[in-house]
Formats: C-alpha cells, structure tokens, sequence
C-alpha cells in the first residue's frame, strides 16, 4: 500500500513512462502499457559469450527509445530510471541464465567521473535488480584508472586496450568460490565485462554473469 506521502508526491510529479515520457499510473513501475508491449526485446534475453565470462543477458536492444531512455539516465540525472530498468533486467536474468548466482555487483565508475556525474548509474542499477532477485549487492571491484569513454573510443581492440588493468577487485574473499551476477547499463563489445571478469577469475570468482539493460544488435 502507498504510504500519504508517495501519493501526494505523485500528485506534484506525476509518474512519466521512462521511455516515451507518458504520463502513468504509480502501479506501472515507470513502463507505460504500449511500450511494455513495443520495446525493442531481443530473443532468449540476448544472450551473448565473452572472454573470462560465462553469458551475457539483455531484455532490449539498444536503439531509438531505449537508446534515449539510457542517455537521460546517465547524463540528465533521471536516476530514478534504474527502477522499471531494474525490473527487467532482473526478469531477463532469472529466466535466461541457466544457475542461481549468489551475489550482485556492477562495473564501478572512476572516481572522478562518479564526481561529475553525481551517481553511478551500474551502481542503481545494480541494487535494484538484486532487490528484486533477492540476492546481496556487493561492491566487488573499483575503477583505478580514469579512462575515456568506450563509447568515443573505436574498434574491439582499441576498447579492450583502454580498460587494460583498470579495475582492481576490493577484496578477494568477497568472491572467492562465487558465482557473480556483474550489471552494467549498456554493453557493445563487451570489452568492458571481459575485463571486470577477468580480474574476478583472477582473485578467484567461481563463475561470472553479466546483465545490462541493452545490447546491441550486432
């Protein structure tokens, strides 16, 4: 039940469909009912293999709506996305990977970027899909290097290199012998996750999954 003050707040902010800004009933979980049933979803969660990693899951592709939908939420400080986002990851990961894992965590920020940018938005993420997968959220990994963005920085490889040795995990017995559910907002390449992954097997993660909200289609 929605306490007086939630409602009253929807009063004053009326709840918008994240991705076509529609104004919604609470009660959506910020999708509104035509884009539930038009998103870009892809087959089988988008299920794709990388490097040092077991699967990776998508529910959407990231294109139009979707592609607009994660600029706001990164860049236009529409936090409060990583709830319907949340969502369907979680779905997308419970009926597409083929164990239970047995935590959460996501692909951390620099510290000068989360500076700028106010939040993490993997981070958000990250929280909402374990509330909903009833798994512990764990910090397991820290960004290091301040890097340019992948996104402005070309082929596979010259992705690959940028990342090179740019995260360290926080403590090795947080994933020693475990299976790790590693969220991020967007993946292309997955030069990125192969990375996170890699320095996880090292300090001896069991197994590595890995979730975003989209993929691309090739």
């Amino acid at each position: 039940m929605r306490t007086l003050w939630e409602r009253l707040l929807d009063l004053l902010y009326p709840p918008k469909c994240a991705f076509c800004g529609a104004l919604i009933p609470a009660q959506r979980n910020g999708i509104c009912a035509i884009c539930e049933k038009t998103l870009p979803y892809t087959k089988n969660g988008g299920r794709q293999k990388g490097n040092f990693f077991t699967a990776c899951v998508s529910p959407l592709y990231y294109e139009e709506d979707v592609r607009d939908a994660l600029l706001r939420y990164k860049f236009r400080h529409c936090s409060g996305y990583c709830r319907p986002f949340g969502q369907l990851v979680a779905v997308c990961a419970a009926e597409n990977l083929d164990q239970p894992v047995d935590l959460v965590s996501w692909v951390p920020l620099s510290s000068r970027r989360l500076r700028k940018r106010g939040y993490d938005q993997a981070r958000l993420l990250a929280e909402e899909t374990a509330r909903r997968l009833e798994k512990p959220c764990v910090p397991v990994l820290k960004k290091t290097v301040h890097t340019a963005p992948q996104s402005r920085t070309g082929s596979a490889e010259k992705r690959r290199a940028n990342i090179s040795g740019a995260y360290r995990v926080t403590d090795p017995a947080l994933v020693r012998g475990k299976t790790i559910l590693l969220i991020d907002d967007i993946v292309t390449t997955g030069s990125t996750f192969s990375e996170c992954a890699r320095m996880l097997g090292m300090a001896g993660a069991d197994r590595v999954f890995c979730a975003s909200v989209a993929r691309s289609r090739d």
